[in-house]
C-alpha cells in the first residue's frame, strides 16, 4: 500500500526545467559554447552530468567554467524573480492527494531558490517535508536525497512512490528502492524512462497508482 508520494519539484510541479537551460543555454553561449536541448536533456537531465561537466564536453576552458556558471545562476535567478507557472493539473493532483497519503518534495535545488520558485503558488502547504540540495552533500542520480526523504518520514521504500521527469531523478529513485511514475518535459519526452512504473502524460496519472 502507498502510504507516501515523494515529488520532484523542478519540472514536475513548476515549469522550471525549461527556464534553468535557457539561462544555461545563454551563459554557454557567452562562452563560444553552443548547448542545444539535446544535449542538455541527454547529459545533464539523462546521464546525470553536472553543468561543469556538460560544459567540458562541449569544449569549455576548464579555468573559465565556474565563471560561466556563475554567470548562469545570476541569470536563473533574475529569471525567477517572475514566477514560474505551476505544471498541468499539479494543483488539483496535490488537492486530490492531500490527507490521503503522506507528500514530499525531493529536490537537488537550494532552499532558498525552492521558497522564491514556490512564493505566492500555496503549493508548499500540501507537504509533509522538504528535502533540499542544502540537505544532502550528493544529489540526484545517487540515491541520497530519497533516502534522506524516506527516513524523514519514517517509511520504507515499498510503502513510497515517486514522481520525477528526468531518466536522473528516476535513477536516484529506483537506486534508493522506490517505485516512479516517470512525467516527462518536452525537454526529456525523446528521452528514454527504464524501469519506470508508468510514464504520464501529466501528473494527475499519479491518482491510479494510489488505492
Amino acid at each position: 500500500m502507498i502510504k507516501a508520494i515523494l515529488w520532484d519539484n523542478d519540472g514536475v510541479l513548476v515549469d522550471t526545467e525549461s527556464l534553468f537551460f535557457e539561462a544555461t543555454r545563454a551563459a554557454f553561449a557567452r562562452s563560444g559554447l553552443a548547448l542545444t536541448k539535446e544535449i542538455w536533456a541527454t547529459e545533464y537531465l539523462g546521464e546525470g552530468k553536472t553543468s561543469r561537466e556538460v560544459a567540458m564536453s562541449l569544449g569549455g576552458d576548464p579555468d573559465r567554467i565556474a565563471p560561466l556558471i556563475d554567470d548562469r545562476n545570476q541569470r536563473y535567478r533574475k529569471i525567477l524573480e517572475q514566477p514560474p507557472q505551476v505544471r498541468p493539473l499539479v494543483r488539483e493532483t496535490l488537492a486530490a492527494l492531500s490527507g490521503r497519503v503522506k507528500m514530499a518534495i525531493v529536490t537537488g535545488c537550494h532552499r532558498d531558490q525552492l521558497l522564491l520558485v514556490h512564493r505566492g503558488n500555496d503549493l508548499l502547504r500540501f507537504f509533509d517535508h522538504i528535502v533540499t540540495g542544502d540537505d544532502c552533500v550528493l544529489s540526484k542520480p545517487h540515491p541520497a536525497p530519497y533516502l534522506a526523504a524516506m527516513q524523514s518520514l519514517n517509511l520504507t521504500a515499498e510503502s513510497c512512490i515517486a514522481v520525477e521527469d528526468s531518466p536522473k531523478g528516476l535513477a536516484s529513485a529506483r537506486a534508493a528502492g522506490v517505485p516512479c511514475i516517470a512525467v516527462p518535459t518536452d525537454l526529456t519526452r525523446f528521452l528514454e524512462f527504464p524501469d519506470a512504473a508508468s510514464i504520464e502524460q501529466d501528473v494527475s496519472g499519479v491518482l491510479k497508482h494510489i488505492g
